[in-house]
């Protein structure tokens, strides 16, 4: 099972991409094919406003990891109580309607406040919904991330890192009975 994890901000050194290594890590101990996205990644020529009409080259490795997930895990901060604009422009630049027509995609939220992240993961929710992905129910929202982190930049709490378990192995079920359903991923 090929899963994609989205690290939704391109932030240099962001706490976000940080928790998305650690959930790409939870997801190859279960034995999963699991890749990371970084949006600090994409193609300067991506934001050109001619990206509308034809995408850069160079942008075609990122739509193609994309369309070819059995599942996609987002994991997002919260940018001025929402999601962050990079992760907006991502979605808008990939192809409609294959990128996530019945994709099993799961949440993270990442936040220096007390919320964890929920308002862009809600926010996110309903864009994915609108683009008729089957959206896995159990998110994990991590609050205070600095003081989540020690200094190796690892999380501190136990009880997280086996919350991100239990949703790493719940969604890998999750995709497998979509695929069992006959949906196009």
């Amino acid at each position: 099972m090929a899963i994609q994890i989205i690290s939704g901000t391109n932030r240099p050194g962001s706490a976000t991409r940080k928790i998305a290594g650690i959930i790409q890590t939870l997801h190859e101990k279960l034995g999963h094919d699991v890749a990371l996205l970084d949006l600090a990644e994409l193609p300067a020529e991506l934001f050109s406003p001619a990206s509308y009409a034809e995408k850069p080259a160079a942008f075609q490795r990122f739509a193609d990891a994309v369309v070819g997930a059995e599942g996609l895990v987002v994991v997002m901060p919260e940018y001025n109580g929402g999601i962050p604009g990079i992760l907006k422009y991502f979605i808008d630049m990939l192809p409609f309607p294959e990128s996530f027509e019945n994709k099993p995609v799961c949440f993270v939220g990442v936040a220096a406040g007390m919320w964890g992240g929920l308002r862009p993961v809600e926010q996110a929710q309903m864009i994915f919904a609108y683009r008729n992905a089957f959206l896995y129910p159990n998110r994990v929202f991590l609050s205070g991330i600095y003081q989540l982190l020690d200094e190796e930049r690892n999380l501190k709490d136990e009880s997280l890192v086996g919350r991100l378990q239990e949703q790493a192995r719940g969604f890998a079920v999750f995709c497998r009975n979509n695929q069992s359903k006959g949906s196009s991923v």
